[in-house]
């Protein structure tokens, strides 16, 4: 911390010591600096806002996250407060703090995340207008030993690194979960008298059931000594189990014209409507 608690009076000094930035006077906000009143020349205070500090982890060859264990990531907002003559008008304000980002930005060291600034304010106790503004830097701080405390955390480290949300073991993918928000799909289709048709449900069901709307199972014909079957299953359970004259498709399911000794599905005939149920 007592890195972090320097920045301020570093930046100060560095800034203060660029020959583009002559002319302008520059302070940090704590310890506190006097200002002349009413204020005669443009001053710009640096302070610290808010410091955040994490575990710092890096990714190693087989793409996994790695605890640094001698380094932690600082996430630092550092304030910056622009405040110039009433005759010099507020717009001067912006332009001096474009000059002091332009400059951290490109001629520093300082890894710079974002930025951003406040309404111009007049002060009337100063005789000044000022501008408050802000920079966002992330830092790593790697000490040379480690301190030796070992201290639990409240929650595994992996939620940080987002391998629990990604581990598909325990959790679903989009797609099942699609599947358990409708895991039926019930509906017709006509018979078209061609050798195949294929139904589009847009996945591949785990199971299909076919049965031709308001006729029996199957029917006999005895003098000849054949069948007529107008039902079909077929599942896909690792390795596809299809009855008669229906298969399942990465799409849906294909209805064929299917024979087996002297049974014929009949699963696709012209002009007939056919009930299916699928289980995706």
């Amino acid at each position: 911390m007592s890195a972090i608690s320097a920045m301020p009076e570093a930046i100060v000094q560095w800034l203060a010591g660029q020959e583009t930035l002559t002319g302008l006077g520059f302070m940090t906000e704590f310890p506190a600096q006097n200002k002349a009143v009413p204020l005669r020349s443009a001053i710009v205070t640096v302070g610290l806002g808010s410091v955040n500090i994490t575990d710092k982890f890096i990714e190693n060859d087989n793409g996994v996250l790695e605890r640094q264990e001698y380094c932690r990531t600082a996430l630092l907002r550092l304030r910056f407060g622009i405040h110039v003559p009433f005759s010099e008008g507020g717009k001067r304000c912006h332009e001096i703090l474009t000059r002091v980002l332009d400059m951290l930005s490109f001629a520093s060291d300082l890894n710079i995340r974002a930025s951003g600034c406040k309404e111009v304010a007049a002060h009337r106790d100063t005789d000044a207008f000022v501008l408050e503004s802000w920079i966002d830097v992330e830092a790593d701080f790697c000490p040379a030993e480690s301190t030796g405390l070992a201290l639990a955390s409240f929650f595994p480290k992996e939620l940080l690194c987002g391998s629990h949300i990604s581990n598909q073991e325990i959790h679903l993918t989009q797609a099942q979960k699609s599947r358990l928000d409708n895991p039926l799909r019930v509906g017709t289709y006509a018979g078209n008298g061609l050798a195949s048709q294929s139904i589009n449900l847009g996945q591949r069901p785990m199971a299909v059931f076919v049965l031709l709307h308001s006729m029996p199972p199957m029917y006999a014909n005895y003098s000849a000594g054949t069948a007529q079957v107008m039902f079909g299953l077929a599942i896909d359970a690792g390795t596809s189990r299809n009855s008669l004259g229906v298969e399942i498709t990465n799409s849906g399911f294909r209805l064929h014209t299917g024979t087996a000794g002297t049974t014929t599905a009949a699963l696709n005939l012209a002009g007939a409507e056919y009930v299916f149920m699928a289980m995706v």
